[in-house]
């Protein structure tokens, strides 16, 4: 099959069952999706298979890891250093953000979140990362 029509892979970490539901219904077509709630599960599936885009909540079911710590571990890792990480949240201020980016996140979104911008958002990553990989 060809690169330009695989289904993205996007692996998605965040312990809301309805986030879950939410960002499946919206990317039922065009993306393979993996849920996971935990920073654990996250790192089980990047050992496993290494999605297109990182999709991540800042607060995850672990009181002494967030998304955040997600994104250092992704980023000090030379495997995974240029997944594409975008941050699905509901923390919205400028320096919710500000800490998001500096993390190693590459877009922040906040909840509730419009359908067709996620996948604009994803898409946008996914081009991205192939200029990068390309170059």
């Amino acid at each position: 099959m060809s690169q330009q029509f695989r289904r993205l892979q996007i692996l998605l970490v965040d312990n809301d069952a309805r986030t879950h539901t939410r960002v499946q219904q919206t990317l039922s077509d065009g993306f393979a999706l993996r849920c996971v709630c935990s920073l654990d599960e996250a790192r089980r599936e990047l050992d496993t298979a290494l999605p297109d885009v990182l999709i991540c909540e800042v607060v995850l079911a672990d009181p002494e890891a967030s998304g955040l710590d997600l994104c250092r571990f992704v980023r000090a890792s030379a495997a995974w250093r240029q997944l594409p990480i975008l941050l699905l949240t509901t923390f919205s201020t400028l320096q919710d953000k500000v800490a998001g980016f500096e993390a190693g996140a590459d877009d922040y979104l906040v909840k509730p979140f419009d359908a067709r911008h996620l996948m604009a958002r994803i898409r946008l990553l996914s081009r991205l990362k192939r200029l990068e990989l390309d170059h």
